[in-house]
């Protein structure tokens, strides 16, 4: 009796194995995608079936028709499971709706509606269903499993890879790794700078976004100053064609590019954003990493190209606060990319020109009642004005010398090049004026009005500098450095207008005394609101 129970026992345990899931409820296979029925293991030959899809890319919300068909047409199935999967990750997404009798919708890895499978034990030669793509996807592949019969099924039967139009923030953290600066922003904004990176089998999907008039580009680094990195770039040329390469680089040069990168590239340049997604097929190189699990310092850096794509020095550079495991699914946070010597070089130039220069020009132009008493043989408004544009010409070319020789080259775009006339003008400024004709010589005025000429061009030219810089450095969403700039220009172009005018209505007065206070009065004002400008630009330039 107790053979007879055990033997009942068995038969009943059995009867799964015997008949599998004709009504294919198997949400037990979701995660394999393997039948849970008999030891027969998948076959090795080339399957009779595929998978085919009605769009090729997507944005969130659109609906994609996925067909599971046999190739010739005359294979039939009786059972099958369909998924989507993320490419970088090999995460579930997405949900599916069907209205053909033969199939239905499975609660997969806790996600309502993300997977279809059979109905019955039906010979089908084919079947289709609807999948709507959610917020965040990647790149998506559809992946089945398909029975012949009971003992004979392929799996892995995949779709081609279709490609997301839309770049996301929404999965950073949960399935892939994400920088981004501003801190959380999403690459929908246009002052976005955005990347993120999910593993695949054999390489990652990469994506990029910036503002940008060239190119962005990622690298991968063992440290965090540039040179023998791992770099992949997105640059479009001037016919606005985009394109993807892998280099790899060797210094503050540009990368010396090594191969195109072939895979699923979808890429948009609309309203100054530029945007890359794409697979790579390799593995991230750098000398250092010999680790089954390496760690990387991850570059976003952006800048201008030339007409036919090849990348110009680089305008902004982002770096992660930390090395990266980029199998780990993590958000980091950015420090900055932008050297100490950049940073000094911009501070003595602030300095040089929106406190000592102009001080040293207001002394000369407004202050001679105020300060004309002699002091060493010149009246004190002239050693001033000397002092402090001999200083400003000083801290100019120290300001130049430290960038030229940590950058090597004259690539930035306008700023340089401005940057390299200031210098120049200034350091003949104090020459020419070494030489100046006495004061009583009938040439005199020539000398005059090219000093000041001169002298006002330098201005300009060094404000126009120093707007440009600020635009380089300036890491916030809202790019408020440049409009403090503004301000003090601003500032200084209203204080002009009224000296000026003080100056040729005041001519006929005749008390001097009352001269000394207004002229010493302003001068105070126009100090402390140069000082207070000054002050906001610099610390700016400390928190980038």
């Amino acid at each position: 009796m107790l053979h007879f129970i055990t033997l009942l026992i068995c038969l009943a345990g059995g009867l799964d194995t015997v008949f599998g899931y004709p009504n294919g409820q198997i949400s037990a296979s979701c995660d394999s995608m393997l039948p849970v029925h008999g030891n027969n293991g998948p076959q090795s030959s080339v399957s009779p079936y595929n998978i085919t899809v009605s769009n090729k890319t997507f944005s969130p919300g659109d609906v994609i028709t996925v067909t599971i068909q046999s190739i010739s047409g005359t294979a039939s199935f009786k059972g099958f499971l369909l998924e989507a999967r993320s490419v970088g990750g090999n995460w579930i997404t997405g949900t599916f709706t069907t209205t053909d009798p033969n199939a239905q919708i499975l609660t997969c890895s806790t996600q309502a509606n993300s997977a279809v499978s059979h109905t019955n034990n039906n010979l089908k030669t084919t079947i289709s269903a609807s999948w709507t793509a959610p917020q965040g996807a990647g790149p998506v592949q559809f992946r089945a499993t398909v029975l012949n019969n009971y003992s004979t099924f392929w799996t892995g039967v995949l779709s081609e890879i279709i490609e997301a139009l839309q770049i996301s923030d929404t999965t950073c953290g949960s399935q892939k790794f994400c920088l981004n600066d501003p801190t959380n922003c999403s690459p929908t904004d246009s002052t976005c700078n955005f990347m993120s990176s999910a593993p695949t089998s054999n390489g990652y999907v990469f994506e990029m976004s910036a503002p940008t008039v060239g190119y962005v580009a990622i690298g991968f680094s063992d440290d965090i100053s540039m040179g023998n990195d791992d770099v992949y770039i997105c640059t479009k040329n001037s016919s606005g064609y985009i394109f993807v390469q892998r280099g790899y680089t060797t210094g503050t040069v540009a990368p010396t590019i090594t191969n195109n990168t072939a895979g699923s590239i979808v890429s948009s340049y609309t309203n100054g954003v530029l945007q890359c997604s794409f697979i790579t097929e390799s593995n991230i190189s750098t000398p250092q990493q010999i680790s089954s699990n390496p760690t990387y310092y991850v570059f976003l850096v952006s800048g201008p190209s030339n007409a036919d794509g090849t990348i110009l020095k680089h305008t902004k550079v982002l770096i992660s606060s930390s090395k990266i495991d980029l199998s780990s699914f993590t958000t980091s946070g950015t420090q900055s990319g932008i050297s100490k010597v950049v940073l000094g070089h911009g501070s003595l130039m602030l300095i040089a020109w929106m406190t000592t220069g102009s001080i040293g020009m207001i002394m000369a132009r407004y202050m001679k009642s105020a300060a004309g008493k002699p002091f060493l043989g010149k009246a004190i408004w002239f050693q001033i004005h000397f002092f402090l544009m001999i200083l400003t010409v000083v801290l100019t070319i120290i300001a130049f010398i430290m960038v030229f020789v940590h950058a090597g080259d004259w690539s930035g775009g306008a700023h340089p090049v401005l940057g390299c006339i200031v210098m120049i003008l200034s350091f003949f400024q104090p020459i020419v004026a070494f030489f100046r004709p006495d004061p009583k010589n009938e040439r005199r005025f020539i000398f005059n009005w090219g000093h000041r000429i001169n002298a006002l061009v330098i201005k300009i030219l060094a404000v126009a500098a120093i707007f440009l810089g600020l635009i380089l450095v300036d890491r916030s969403s809202n790019l408020w450095m440049p409009k403090v700039m503004g301000g003090f220009f601003a500032w200084e172009v209203l204080f002009y207008i009224i000296l000026e005018t003080k100056m040729h209505l005041g001519m006929r007065e005749t008390d001097q005394e009352n001269k000394t206070h207004i002229e010493t009065g302003a001068l105070l004002i126009f100090v402390c609101g140069n000082l207070a400008f000054l002050i906001a630009l610099l610390v700016g330039i400390g928190q980038s």
